[in-house]
């Protein structure tokens, strides 16, 4: 016994300590949006509307569809399976004009350059929603930063508002390697060595 009658506390064990308790597995993100309602998908509706009941809900419309990592609907997945198909018009007798160029932007400092896909975005949009209001059609017109895009302007003004969210899925336009900047969200395969 120490002194005052305190007892020092010993390991109750010999040799190696015991093992941490194992760390419980994440689960999973879905690959799939769930039929729950997300929170607050209510705020959108107004619900002193008289056909408020009736309206279809966000989670029973985009229930199945496929979801990108941070777990919002992937819609160029949603496109490319057919689920949806977009409108030139709202009788849906003109086609899409779907323009085949990229864009690649370099002034990214160490980050990979932007590539801008004039498919993926003409394959929804008509020209005339980004052309001439945002981004003027020629090369350099703009100093888009991320700071800009983050306040909602420039590809900001649907990217983190109704398309995927620009955060902590950088990779999604920052995927080009340039120099000694490296793609660093590609996953090696089992017993690859990293770079």
């Amino acid at each position: 016994m120490a002194a005052g009658g305190l007892k020092p506390v010993l390991p109750e064990y010999r040799g190696a300590p015991p093992a941490p308790p194992p760390i419980p597995p994440q689960e999973a993100p879905p690959s799939v949006r769930p039929a729950d309602a997300a929170p607050g998908q209510d705020l959108f509706y107004d619900e002193s509307n008289p056909d408020f009941a009736s309206l279809q809900k966000a989670n029973q419309a985009l229930a199945g569809f496929p979801v990108d990592k941070t777990g919002k609907v992937d819609w160029m997945q949603v496109l490319r399976s057919g689920r949806i198909q977009p409108r030139a018009d709202l009788r849906g007798q003109a086609a899409m004009s779907v323009l085949e160029m990229d864009i690649v932007m370099k002034n990214t400092k160490e980050m990979p350059y932007v590539l801008f896909p004039h498919r993926s975005h003409t394959l929804w949009l008509d020209c005339s929603n980004c052309h001439p209001q945002l981004f003027e059609s020629r090369a350099g017109a703009h100093a888009i930063t991320m700071n800009d895009i983050f306040r909602g302007k420039y590809c900001g003004t649907c990217h983190d508002r109704v398309a995927f969210v620009t955060h902590f899925s950088c990779e999604r336009c920052h995927s080009v390697p340039h120099g000694t900047v490296k793609a660093w969200w590609e996953v090696p395969a089992p017993g690859a060595a990293h770079p």
